[in-house]
C-alpha cells in the first residue's frame, strides 16, 4: 500500500487507486465497490474506537463508584465524545498538526511510561512460561468454549481480530495526502513508520501488562481487566491516573479516525460516489465540515445496536476491519492482475513487491472468512456475530446501486465527455477527478495535478 500511495497520492485513497489500476472499461465499477467498502469501514472504525472509549469510561465509573454501566449511559458518553471530535475537527490544518504531535507523544512516551511504572510497582511478576505459553479459552463463559467444540486454533484465529483491528487504518496517510507536502515521499514513509512504531509499542505494552498480572483469575473475571492489572500493580491512586492517560490516547485515536473519515467522504463526494453536497470546504474553518458532521452522525447510528446486543462492539470492530481490508485488497490485487497500469512512485519494494502483494491478498481473504464466524459459544440471538449480515447489506447495496443507477450515470458522463471533447481542449479543463468520467481524460488530468 505504501507503494501505491507513492504512485497515486490523493485523498480518495483505495477507491481512486482501484480506478487508476483497473482496466479502463471496468475502472468506474471497481472504484465504486472499493469506495463503498472503504466508506463503511471508515465509519465503523470511528464507531468502534469511540464506542470502546465510551464503554471504557462507563465501566470504569461502574467499578469505582458502583454506578450501573447501562447501554444508554454508554451511548450518551459516545455522543459527547463524537461532539468533542467534531469540535476539534473544525480547527485549521496547522492546529490539527499540533494535535497529531500531542497524540504521538501520548502514544509513544506515555505508553512507555505506563509499562515502566507498572513493571516497577508490581510486587510479583509472572514467569515467561505464563506470558508466552499459557492458553486460555474465554469464548464459552460458563460452558465449554470453541477450543472444545472446534479447536484451539479456531480460538487463536478469533483472537486475531483485536490485533488486526489495531493494525489498521493504513489508508489514513492517503486521505491526508492533499494536505501533506511532498506526499509522494512523505505519505508512504509515514504509513510504514507509523505501523512499525505501533507494532513495537503495542507488543511492549501487552508483554508488560501480562508480566504484571497479580491474580489471573481476578483479572479474567473483572469487567475491566486492564484497570484491574493497573490498580493491583500500582494501587488505586496511581492506577486511575494511568487509566486516564490510556483514555486520552484512545480519544486522540478517535479524533484522527474522524479526520481521516471526513477526508475520504469529501473525496468520494467530489468524485460522485456520494451526494456532491458533501463536497464543500467551509470558508471560515477551511475544513470539510459537512463530511465531519456526517461521519460523526453515521458513527453514532452504527453504535445503536449496542442497546440490544452485548457483542455489538465485537461486531463493529469486525465490520471496520473487514470493510477496510477489502477496500485495501482490491487495489493491491489490481497491481498483480494489471501490472502495466501500476506506474510506481519514488517508494518501491523492488523484487519483493509482487510476493508482498500476494501475501497481503491471501491474508485479507483469510481475515474476511474468520471474522464472519461466531466468536462466542453458545450462539444465541444476543451473541450472534452480525458482521456477515452487515457486510452483506453493504455489498448488496454497492453492487445493486451500481447496476441500477450508478452505471447509467457513468455512461451518460462518458457520452457527454465524447461530445464535449470535439469542441473543448481537455488539457485546459478545471474539473476535479470523477469516477464517472472518461478514464483517458482522468489520467491526463491526474498527471497534470
Amino acid at each position: 500500500m505504501a507503494e501505491i500511495i507513492s504512485a497515486v497520492p490523493t485523498s480518495g485513497g483505495p477507491y481512486f487507486w482501484a480506478y487508476m489500476l483497473a482496466p479502463p472499461k471496468h475502472a468506474p465499477f471497481f472504484a465504486w465497490i472499493t469506495g463503498w467498502f472503504n466508506l463503511i469501514g471508515q465509519i465503523a472504525v470511528t464507531t468502534s474506537v469511540d464506542f470502546g472509549l465510551a464503554k471504557f469510561i462507563s465501566t470504569t465509573a461502574s467499578v469505582s463508584n458502583g454506578h450501573e454501566a447501562t447501554a444508554g449511559m454508554t451511548l450518551g458518553i459516545l455522543a459527547v465524545i463524537l461532539i468533542s471530535h467534531v469540535a476539534f475537527n473544525l480547527m485549521s490544518v496547522r492546529r490539527l498538526r499540533l494535535m497529531i504531535y500531542i497524540a504521538i507523544a501520548l502514544n509513544s512516551i506515555g505508553l512507555f511510561c505506563i509499562v515502566v511504572v507498572v513493571l516497577v510497582n508490581a510486587t510479583i511478576h509472572q514467569p515467561a512460561a505464563f506470558v508466552f505459553g499459557k492458553f486460555f479459552d474465554g469464548t464459552g463463559g460458563d460452558v465449554p468454549g470453541w477450543s472444545v467444540r472446534a479447536s484451539p486454533a479456531y480460538v487463536a484465529a478469533c483472537g486475531v481480530l483485536m490485533s488486526q483491528y489495531t493494525m489498521n487504518g493504513y489508508d489514513a496517510s492517503a486521505h491526508l495526502c492533499e494536505e501533506t507536502r511532498k506526499a509522494v515521499r512523505h505519505a508512504p514513509v509515514g504509513l510504514f513508520s507509523a505501523l512499525t512504531a505501533s507494532a513495537v509499542i503495542g507488543f511492549f505494552l501487552i508483554i508488560g501488562m501480562l508480566f504484571s498480572i497479580q491474580d489471573f483469575d481476578a483479572v479474567r473475571t473483572s469487567p475491566m481487566p486492564i484497570s484491574k492489572i493497573l490498580t493491583d500493580a500500582c494501587g488505586e491512586g496511581v492506577g486511575w491516573v494511568l487509566m486516564v492517560l490510556i483514555m486520552l490516547c484512545i480519544w486522540h485515536c478517535g479524533l484522527f479516525s474522524l479526520t481521516s473519515n471526513s477526508r475520504m467522504m469529501f473525496a468520494f463526494a467530489r468524485d460522485g460516489g456520494i451526494p456532491h453536497r458533501l463536497h464543500i470546504i467551509d470558508a471560515r474553518f477551511k475544513s470539510p465540515i459537512r463530511t465531519v458532521i456526517f461521519g460523526a452522525v453515521c458513527s453514532f447510528l452504527l453504535a445503536l445496536p449496542a442497546l440490544g446486543s452485548p457483542v455489538a462492539f465485537n461486531g463493529t470492530t469486525s465490520i471496520s476491519t473487514i470493510g477496510l481490508y477489502i477496500s485495501y485488497g482490491i487495489p493491491i490485487a489490481m497491481t498483480l492482475a494489471y501490472p502495466r497500469n501500476f506506474k510506481r512512485g519514488p517508494f518501491r519494494l523492488g523484487r519483493a513487491s509482487k510476493p508482498v502483494a500476494l501475501i497481503a491478498c491471501l491474508w485479507i481473504g483469510f481475515l474476511t472468512i474468520v471474522f464472519c464466524l461466531p466468536a462466542i459459544n453458545p450462539v444465541t440471538r444476543q451473541m450472534f456475530n452480525y458482521t456477515p449480515v452487515a457486510l452483506g447489506i453493504v455489498g448488496l447495496f454497492a453492487f445493486a446501486s451500481w447496476f441500477l443507477w450508478a452505471r447509467d450515470r457513468d455512461d451518460r458522463h462518458q457520452h457527454h465527455r465524447v461530445k464535449s471533447s470535439e469542441s473543448t481542449d481537455l488539457k485546459h479543463t478545471d474539473q476535479r477527478p470523477n469516477i464517472t468520467v472518461d478514464r483517458g481524460h482522468e489520467v491526463r488530468e491526474y498527471e497534470a495535478l
